[in-house]
């Protein structure tokens, strides 16, 4: 199969992961299509990092200039005692310094409608619908939809997060490929300051933690707590899972009411658990997954849109070595970016323990006299 708009890529997702593959793909030559099944570009969301090479990457695809004009800037890290007084904190940056190009972090919506802008007239979107069958043949994919007819693909690219169907579809069951860090994690952004503008706070008792991060007159409201077992809970029930919340840090001191309160009223509320995927390949036939849906770290790497960046560029750049044998750039892309996405999936099992959720008040009061935690 050679590169050219003759070759057809359905790609599952329009994540970051999905956009970025979809940019690389449509570049490389390909006629790309994008399934996503929300009804709308998904921009709710914290904020996200790029970092290292994401950052290079963003610079190849002519992006960056404008990612950096919308910068956010977190100045202090504050870690908080239960009466609100500071126990410590880290000074990351002052108003007036230059900020080094080698990180950015920014507003998620902002990120996504960049992203948008560079493809929405050179990529096909079919948004409301979602993938429910493959079947490879020798030549293509046949892809049945949820709604309307099948259609044929030369590749299926999954981009569609931790619990993505194309995984399930491909490959199997979630269960075999997801390594439960012990601990989950629920996100709400309200639209107004809760702490100082480009701060964030911390506060912790043992396997409890609550995180506020505040920019551009937003506030984060992050909550995390250790399960040493599952929770099963439905999914789609977001009322069952703010129930989980509530339950867990109810009674708890600082701002822990008031927190619960603004959470619980939201309609802006996103609750999983701190998971990694890790699986032997990432590849099967015409079929490859990019970013979370084959490689989260979880939350606590910090590097979610950053791996579906450098996912997404190692994809194109196997294929163009390969000048579209995706057999040979398949075996590529899991042999190059394999070790990377190892070494940040242990950093962020160490950070969920130590930074994030201590176990221990001595574990906490080690981390908030630390010089620089993250």
């Amino acid at each position: 199969m050679k590169i050219s708009k003759e070759n057809t890529i359905l790609i599952s997702g329009a994540s970051i992961a999905g956009l970025s593959t979809a940019y690389w793909m449509n570049r490389l030559g390909y006629q790309v299509t994008v399934v996503e099944i929300a009804k709308a570009p998904r921009t709710a969301g914290a904020a996200v990092d790029l970092r290292g090479d994401a950052v290079e990457i963003t610079k190849h695809m002519g992006i960056f200039d404008e990612l950096k004009a919308n910068r956010l800037n977190v100045e202090m890290i504050s870690f908080k005692n239960a009466d609100d007084t500071t126990a410590g904190s880290i000074l990351l940056s002052i108003e007036s310094s230059e900020l080094p190009d080698e990180e950015i972090e920014i507003e998620r919506n902002q990120f996504i409608t960049i992203l948008l802008d560079c493809l929405k007239k050179e990529v096909e979107f079919i948004f409301g619908n979602s993938v429910s069958d493959l079947e490879e043949t020798t030549d293509h994919i046949k892809v049945s939809f949820k709604e309307g007819p099948s259609r044929s693909f030369d590749l299926v690219i999954g981009c569609d997060g931790t619990h993505s169907g194309i995984r399930k579809i491909a490959f199997g069951p979630e269960t075999a490929y997801t390594h439960f860090l012990q601990a989950y994690f629920s996100i709400t952004t309200i639209n107004k300051l809760l702490v100082p503008e480009n701060t964030m706070q911390m506060y912790n008792v043992p396997d409890k933690a609550i995180t506020l991060n505040a920019y551009r007159g937003k506030t984060d409201i992050i909550f995390g707590f250790v399960s040493e077992n599952e929770i099963f809970y439905d999914y789609r029930d977001i009322d069952q899972q703010k129930q989980i919340i509530q339950e867990q840090f109810s009674g708890q001191s600082w701002r822990a009411a008031a927190l619960l309160e603004d959470t619980l009223n939201s309609d802006n509320f996103y609750f999983d658990k701190f998971c990694q995927i890790k699986m032997p390949s990432w590849t099967k036939g015409r079929i490859v997954l990019v970013g979370d849906a084959a490689y989260c770290a979880s939350p606590a790497a910090g590097m979610g849109a950053s791996l579906s960046m450098k996912g997404a560029a190692t994809l194109a750049a196997t294929l163009l070595k390969h000048n579209g044998n995706f057999a040979q750039a398949f075996l590529d892309y899991n042999q190059k970016l394999r070790p990377f996405i190892e070494e940040v999936q242990s950093t962020a099992e160490m950070n969920v323990r130590n930074n994030f959720i201590p176990r221990t008040e001595e574990a906490i009061q080690v981390r908030n006299a630390h010089e620089r935690p993250f």
